[in-house]
C-alpha cells in the first residue's frame, strides 16, 4: 500500500470509532473526590489561604464550533511562512497584513490590535498545537491502528465536553471547574451563591458532583422572579404576595422541597443583585456586543467580591458560531476582532479594579480545524492554539511546539489534521495548580495527566503560570 493510501485510510470514522477505558473508573473518583472534600476543606481552615484572606478567579472563554486558530497565530518567518500559505492556499493571511509579536517569528491576526498589545506588553501568552489526549501518540502509531484515541474526536459534543471535563476516554457530566469548586468550595464564607458563576448557560464544565453554576445574564445580571424587583405599589403588592407564598409552611415534602428552592433563588438573587449595584462604576469603556458585555459583567461581580464574601470564584462564558465550513476569513475577521477587543477591555478594567493579578483568563475550543482549506473554509480536525491572559501568566510567550505546517510533517495524518504536541491535562491543570488545587488532588480531578506529567515534579506541566 502506497504512503498516500495509507494516509488516506485514516478515516474520521475510525478516529471516532476508537476509545479507551482508564485504569481507575469514574465512579471510584467521585467516590475519592467526595473523601478529599473532607480533607480539603479541614486543610484549608488551619492554612493561611483562608476565605477573604485572598482572591483568585478563572474566567473560561469557550470558542463553541471550533475555532481556526492557526489563522490566529500565525508563522512569519520566511521559510515557515512559505509553508504556512502553500497549505492554507486560499485561507492564507497575506504576510504583509500579520501583526507581529515580539521575540518571536510568529504573529496574530490582522484584527488582534489588542491580543498583540497584551502580549508584547507581557499580559498575555499562547499555547500552541494542543488538544484532547488520553496519552502520547504519534503518526505511525495511528497508521498502525495502537494509538488510544478519545471518543468521538471529530465530533462537536463530544470533544466540547472533552474539554470542560479533561475525560476523554468516558462521556461524564461532570467538569473540572465542577470539580474544582466541590474541592474548594468551602473557602468562600458565602455558600447561598455558588463559586461557580455562568454567563453561558448550563455547562458541563462547572457541573460537580455537588455544584451547579449560578447563571446571570451578561447585561442584567441576576435574573429573578418576574416582577419580583418592580417598583411603585403594584410592586410592592406583587412582592409581598410572593413572600407569603415563598416563605410559608408546608407539611408536604415534596411542596416544602419545591419551595425551599425558590426560597433559595430568591434569596442568592437578592443578595447578588444588592451587592453589584452597590459597587462604584468602573470606568473602562466595554464594547457594544453579548461577549464584552459578559465580560464587563464578569468584571463588575468580581468588584462585589467581598461584599459577596468570595474568595474563589470561576467564571464560565460561551462565544458560538466559530464552525467555519464557509466563509472562514470574513468570519473570523470580525469574531477574532472581538475576542480581541473584550480582552483587552476586561484587562484594563482589572487593572483599575486593581486585581489584574489574581484573575486569569484562558480560552479553549472543542478543536484545531484543518490546515487545508475545503473550497472556502475548513473541517474539524485536532490540534489548536489557545490564549491564556492574565498577572501571574509569564505573558509574551508562545509555549509548546508549534508545528511546521508542512503536510508531510511527522503530526499531520491526513486532510491537514495536527496530532497535538501538548495535552488539554497540563493547560488544566497548571491553571489548577495556579487557583490552589494542590498537586496530589491532580489525579482526581485530570486522571490521564500522569501520562504528560510527573505528578509531585517540582515543574510546572507546561510553565506559563507564576505559581
Amino acid at each position: 500500500m502506497s504512503r498516500k493510501n495509507r494516509k488516506f485510510k485514516l478515516s474520521r470514522r475510525r478516529f471516532l470509532g476508537q476509545s479507551s477505558c482508564a485504569a481507575l473508573g469514574y465512579t471510584t473518583l467521585l467516590s475519592t473526590l467526595v473523601d478529599l472534600k473532607k480533607v480539603n476543606a479541614a486543610s484549608m481552615a488551619n492554612s493561611a489561604i483562608t476565605a477573604g484572606e485572598d482572591y483568585k478567579a478563572l474566567v473560561c472563554i469557550m470558542l463553541d464550533g471550533g475555532n481556526d486558530s492557526f489563522n490566529m497565530l500565525i508563522p512569519t518567518e520566511s521559510d515557515e511562512y512559505g509553508l504556512y500559505a502553500v497549505t492554507r492556499s486560499n485561507l492564507a493571511i497575506p504576510q504583509n497584513d500579520i501583526l507581529q509579536l515580539q521575540g518571536v517569528q510568529y504573529g496574530v491576526h490582522p484584527s488582534m490590535t489588542g491580543v498583540q498589545s497584551l502580549y508584547n506588553n507581557g499580559d498575555l501568552a499562547f499555547i500552541a498545537n494542543i488538544g484532547t489526549l488520553i496519552e502520547p501518540v504519534t503518526k505511525q502509531q495511528l497508521y498502525q491502528g495502537m494509538g488510544k484515541l478519545p471518543l468521538g474526536l471529530f465530533s462537536h459534543s463530544d470533544q466540547a465536553r472533552q474539554w470542560q471535563t479533561s475525560i476523554p476516554h468516558e462521556r461524564t457530566a461532570i467538569g473540572w471547574g465542577g470539580k474544582i469548586a466541590d474541592l474548594l468550595g468551602s473557602m468562600n464564607t458565602n455558600q447561598s451563591i455558588s463559586m461557580n458563576i455562568s454567563l453561558g448557560g448550563s455547562s458541563v464544565f462547572q457541573t460537580g458532583q455537588n455544584t451547579i453554576a449560578y447563571s446571570i445574564d451578561p447585561y442584567d445580571g441576576s435574573v429573578g422572579i418576574e416582577g419580583y424587583d418592580e417598583d411603585g405599589l403594584f410592586g410592592d403588592l406583587r412582592r409581598q404576595s410572593l413572600d407569603g407564598i415563598i416563605d410559608a409552611h408546608y407539611e408536604d415534602i415534596f411542596k416544602r422541597t419545591y419551595v425551599d428552592i425558590i426560597r433559595n433563588s430568591r434569596d442568592a438573587h437578592v443578595q447578588f443583585s444588592t451587592a453589584i449595584d452597590g459597587i462604584p462604576d468602573i470606568h473602562t469603556a466595554f464594547s457594544d456586543n453579548d461577549f464584552s458585555a459578559a465580560l464587563s459583567m464578569v468584571a463588575r461581580t468580581i468588584a462585589a467580591r467581598d461584599t459577596l464574601n468570595m474568595s474563589r470564584q470561576i467564571f464560565f462564558i460561551r462565544f458560538g458560531g466559530w464552525d467555519h465550513h464557509d466563509e472562514v476569513l470574513n468570519a473570523q475577521s470580525e469574531m477574532l476582532g472581538i475576542v480581541s477587543n473584550g480582552l483587552t477591555e476586561f484587562n484594563t478594567a482589572l487593572k483599575e479594579l486593581n486585581i489584574h493579578n489574581s484573575v486569569t483568563t484562558f480560552t479553549m475550543s472543542e478543536f484545531g480545524r484543518t490546515l487545508t482549506s475545503n473550497g472556502n473554509g475548513t473541517d474539524h480536525a485536532w490540534g489548536g492554539n489557545v490564549m491564556v491572559m492574565g498577572g501571574a501568566v509569564n505573558g509574551g510567550q508562545i509555549y509548546g511546539q508549534y508545528p511546521t505546517l508542512d503536510l508531510n510533517s511527522d503530526l499531520e495524518v491526513g486532510g491537514g489534521v495536527l496530532i497535538p504536541t501538548l495535552s488539554a491535562d497540563e493547560y488544566f491543570s497548571e491553571l489548577s495548580m495556579w487557583y490552589g488545587v494542590q498537586n496530589s488532588e491532580l489525579p482526581i480531578i485530570f486522571p490521564n495527566l500522569g501520562h504528560f506529567y510527573a505528578i509531585g515534579s517540582q515543574n510546572l506541566p507546561i510553565g506559563f503560570m507564576n505559581i
